[in-house]
Formats: C-alpha cells, sequence, structure tokens
C-alpha cells in the first residue's frame, strides 16, 4: 500500500483534517500538537470530532496520522528555561 500525505491544520478540527486529506487524493497526514513557532496550546479536540477521524481510521481510509512537535521544543538547549518547558510539554 502507498502512503501519502502532507501537513494539515488543526483549525477545522480533526475529522475535517480527515476528510481534507482524502479529497486530496491522500491517506494519511501530518499535524502540529500546538503552534509551531510558539508556546499557545492547542485547543482540546472535541470527543465527537475525535470519534470522526476515529471512523475513518477504523474504515480503512486513513493510515498513521502523525503528530509533530513545536519547533520550540528544545530539550538540548543550553538555556535552562527552554530546556525545561521542553521536558515539560513533551510529558503532557
Amino acid at each position: 500500500m502507498f502512503v501519502i500525505g502532507c501537513h494539515l491544520s488543526t483549525e477545522k478540527g480533526y475529522t475535517a483534517m480527515g476528510e481534507q486529506i482524502l479529497a486530496m487524493g491522500g491517506n494519511t497526514f501530518q499535524y502540529f500538537t500546538k503552534n509551531p513557532r510558539g508556546r499557545t496550546p492547542s485547543k482540546t479536540p472535541e470527543p465527537a470530532d475525535v470519534e470522526g477521524l476515529s471512523a475513518l481510521i477504523r474504515e480503512g481510509k486513513i493510515f498513521s496520522p502523525l503528530a509533530h512537535a513545536p519547533y520550540t521544543y528544545n530539550p538540548c538547549s543550553a538555556d535552562e528555561g527552554v530546556r525545561n518547558y521542553s521536558a515539560e510539554s513533551m510529558h503532557r
């Protein structure tokens, strides 16, 4: 099976990402867990929205979506504050 996708925005929700990638002819996607260049947390997804994407996965239409950590994570930073932020954020 050929698996192809791209980065998608969580702005319209998880089900919308699944529908969008299918409309584009893909079958997987990657999304950021929060703002990729900042520290703004993403909104908590609605259970029904997650279930909509889960249904597409169970039906075999979507394969292994990937969550992408923000660029701001740097557990090897010389800055102790950045290291602590990174460790705390990855722990959640």
